[in-house]
């Protein structure tokens, strides 16, 4: 197969998704807005799907097999599709798909990769380092940044030496737990009840609980340890409203700030889990911009900039706050790969600010481009 000259051809964009996490399903939705958006006549598009088993596939690349549909029929990738590869040689970096019982079809060379992967094993630095050690651009944060915002716990450390306040916490693995739960339970209480159990490394919501009193606490450990092996306990910021604020890079690299939003869960939801996300019908309301005085939103957007670059953030991310009555705040965390459906936090915060989603996936895959890889 001729491929064109790199001078010739329009930059071909491999759209990443799926993966072994949880957040498997939530990374196709995320994939299928992205796909959908991605301008066609500037863009050559090719879809890859990691199944839940780690294989790479040439997925189909329609938007509408990829909408969520309920909390129990959520899009996958079909893992008996043709298998691809990234092959490099010292010029390129092709994709290679291999179909049984035929020889295998170079499709050409990856300009630049739009890994929207949710979780462990995609936005934790995994893809970003295999990325960087093929010398393939991709859209979104190094292997650092990724890896120290997707463990809460690590990211407390970090944002707490850039001196942005956070909510207290301790983190017990499974180790610690099956050895000394009582010690555990000691220490939950030392920070105070009622307090959050999340997996240290998970996203959506999934796996956490609130614990109301020591009561509650085993159980809540115990579901956040079938997510992974290291737990969060956090103390509730009560009283506090969830406020959120989008980081956007600049093409000159400058972190831009967007509009702030505000989460208000209703009906039976008492915080903003899976299905307060995600799922129609639900009691969420959004305020964009977030009814806040001028003074404090002018800080939070001063903070999530502050915390983009404390983690050594590129690209974009998202940073979520509690806003307290007295006007403080503090960190919640921050995500590298935020929900990116048009209905998501990041867009619609961008879409208040100016910048439509079309536009905002575009500035992505720009931002790659210029970007090489390697130290920087």
């Amino acid at each position: 197969m001729n491929e064109p000259s790199a001078a010739s051809r329009k930059p071909r964009v491999a759209v990443v998704f799926g993966g072994r996490s949880s957040e498997h399903g939530i990374s196709c939705v995320t994939a299928g807005s992205v796909l959908r958006a991605i301008d066609r006549t500037a863009y050559d598009v090719v879809p890859i799907g990691i199944a839940t088993d780690g294989r790479w596939v040439l997925e189909s690349g329609d938007p509408e097999r990829l909408r969520i549909e309920s909390a129990d029929r959520l899009p996958a990738v079909d893992g008996s599709r043709a298998s691809i590869v990234l092959a490099q040689d010292s010029t390129s970096t092709d994709l290679v798909v291999h179909e049984p019982s035929q020889p295998p079809q170079t499709l050409g060379e990856v300009d630049v990769v739009f890994p929207v992967l949710h979780g462990p094993w995609g936005e934790d630095g995994t893809i970003q380092g295999m990325l960087e050690m093929a010398g393939v651009r991709y859209v979104g944060a190094g292997v650092l940044a990724s890896a120290v915002s997707m463990d809460k716990a690590y990211m407390k450390v970090v944002l707490q030496a850039a001196g942005l306040p956070v909510m207290p916490s301790v983190t017990i693995t499974r180790r610690q737990w099956d050895r000394d739960a009582q010690g555990c339970r000691e220490q939950a209480a030392g920070i105070g009840y009622p307090l959050f159990v999340k997996p240290a490394r998970g996203g959506s919501s999934i796996g956490i609980s609130k614990a109301h009193d020591p009561s509650e606490l085993d159980e809540a450990v115990e579901t956040a340890l079938r997510e992974d092996p290291k737990v969060l306990l956090e103390v509730a910021a009560e009283g506090a409203r969830e406020v959120e604020c989008g980081v956007l890079q600049s093409l000159d690299g400058t972190p831009e700030t967007s509009m702030p939003a505000e989460l208000r869960v209703g009906g039976d939801h008492e915080f903003y889990d899976f299905a307060a996300k995600y799922l129609p019908g639900e009691h969420t309301e959004i305020d964009i911009p977030a009814d806040l005085t001028d003074e404090v939103a002018a800080e939070l957007r001063r903070l999530a900039a502050l915390a983009f670059e404390a983690v050594g953030c590129e690209g974009l991310a998202r940073v979520d706050f509690f806003a307290f009555p007295d006007g403080s705040l503090v960190v919640n965390e921050i995500n590298t790969m935020p929900g990116f459906t048009p209905t998501s936090m990041y867009p619609q915060m961008w879409a208040a600010s100016g910048l439509d989603y079309p536009a905002l996936v575009d500035r992505l895959i720009q931002l790659a481009l210029q970007r090489d890889t390697g130290l920087r």
